[in-house]
């Protein structure tokens, strides 16, 4: 392991963006624990980051310039940390990249620094946070002489402080998002098992509708993986990269070889995600009495098709991550019958993506569609609905109306198909949110 602690010491960091999901937070407790010179810099206020700040109160030497940026922080520093979804034409990076200073999220600088930790990388637009989830399920219950964390895209997690933590030959399985990719791609890393779940259209507003660029962060996940490297996908994805691209082993996953394990999470491409975490399993010569044993306990993830309760024979499911019409397609798909008897709460900011199939899907399966507020909402509501529609002025109403036009048999389906902004801060917010609702009801 290199000695990341001179790298810190002294050196005047820039991060951009401390927002309040906790990561940002930690990767800067990290840094001010390794007596950096930080200076913290956010397009939100003092009074908006009041949570984030009182964690950080006890570390005196952090400068804050909070309700804006200053040019003057990104032409002097040693490095930029940067949260990932920051503007790609940002005139702030564009002048720390003039001034030759490199920039950094917080999973790729840690990969500078943990060359000897087996990294097992996971993307996809839907799917990596269940595959993720699954492999360090597997994982931690099976490998007793390798220590195993959890990494990159995960709520409150900071990636970068693992370098605390992690030793030689440790596994770090860690859920990467485009914006984390395109980090790794700057340093030119990819891990040593990579899985890509899905490619489908999504943060179009922040590509500027360009597919191209989206998928070209995601191929970072192979593009510089090694001869002995091992890539794995989903069946879907074959269309997307060719044998001929990868340098390392190409998997390509069949759901029908995992149907003996018992799976409680709902749909197809769910069991596509199981089979890429049993393929990793492989890799370190688990056997399938272990891995049958590791998933007895395993009942899903929070927020991803997840089943809460029954109140009056009506099933509620939360898939409050499903942020695009392609997500909430596969919920609805995976809870379909005959009966049309999904009551589906949607709604939130729009992500400039189609809209056709989504709609078409919701007047096939739905008994219902109720929508909370924003700018995607807007269109959504101005298309050919030939359901029951409904919009109200939060989530609040939205359970409440849903819960009125239930009856036994029916599902209600939380699945926004749109991003959280306008509402909430963020997607965390407003999930737990609905679970506070659901809660209560009874």
């Amino acid at each position: 392991m290199q000695d990341y602690k001179k790298q810190f010491k002294g050196k005047k960091i820039t991060v951009m963006g401390l927002g309040l999901l906790g990561g940002a937070v930690n990767d800067i407790i990290f840094l001010a624990k390794n007596r950096a010179d930080l200076t913290v810099t956010d397009l939100k206020n003092a009074k908006e980051l009041k949570s984030s700040i009182k964690k950080l109160k006890k570390y005196l030497k952090i400068k804050f310039v909070l309700g804006k940026h200053r040019m003057e922080d990104f032409k002097k520093a040693d490095l930029i940390l940067q949260p990932g979804n920051v503007s790609i034409d940002s005139p702030y990076l564009a002048e720390a990249g003039k001034n030759k200073i490199p920039i950094y999220v917080s999973e790729s600088l840690f990969a500078k620094y943990a060359s000897e930790v087996m990294m097992i990388g996971v993307t996809g637009t839907r799917g990596k946070s269940m595959v993720t989830a699954l492999i360090y399920e597997i994982l931690s219950k099976n490998l007793k002489k390798k220590k195993i964390y959890f990494g990159g895209n995960v709520r409150n997690v900071s990636t970068l402080a693992l370098l605390g933590k992690v030793k030689s030959g440790d596994v770090v399985v860690m859920e990467l998002d485009s914006w984390a990719l395109h980090g790794m791609g700057n340093i030119k890393k990819s891990p040593y098992i990579s899985i890509f779940t899905s490619f489908m259209p999504d943060h179009m507003n922040y590509y500027k509708n360009s597919m191209e660029n989206y998928f070209n962060d995601k191929a970072n996940i192979f593009k510089y993986q090694k001869k002995d490297d091992i890539l794995i996908i989903r069946p879907d994805m074959k269309k997307f990269i060719k044998s001929k691209n990868v340098k390392g082993k190409l998997i390509i996953v069949n759901a029908k070889n995992v149907d003996k394990y018992n799976f409680f999470v709902p749909g197809k491409f769910q069991k596509e995600n199981l089979a890429c975490a049993v393929e990793v399993a492989k890799q370190f010569k688990i056997p399938d009495s272990k891995i049958t044993q590791a998933l007895k306990n395993f009942k899903g993830l929070e927020g991803r098709l997840q089943y809460i309760k029954t109140v009056k024979g009506v099933k509620i499911y939360n898939d409050n991550n499903a942020t695009t019409p392609e997500a909430t397609i596969a919920g609805i798909e995976a809870l379909k019958n005959n009966k049309r008897n999904i009551i589906l709460i949607c709604g939130g900011a729009d992500k400039k993506l189609p809209l056709d199939d989504f709609v078409k899907v919701v007047n096939k399966y739905c008994k219902a569609v109720i929508m909370i507020p924003g700018t995607g909402t807007d269109i959504l509501s101005s298309r050919k609905l030939k359901v029951e529609s409904y919009k109200v002025e939060n989530l609040n109403k939205a359970v409440e109306k849903a819960k009125k036009l239930a009856k036994t048999e029916d599902i209600i389906l939380f699945s926004p198909a749109f991003a959280s902004f306008g509402q909430f801060n963020n997607e965390y917010e407003r999930n737990d949110l609905f679970l506070k609702i659901i809660k209560k009801l009874k």
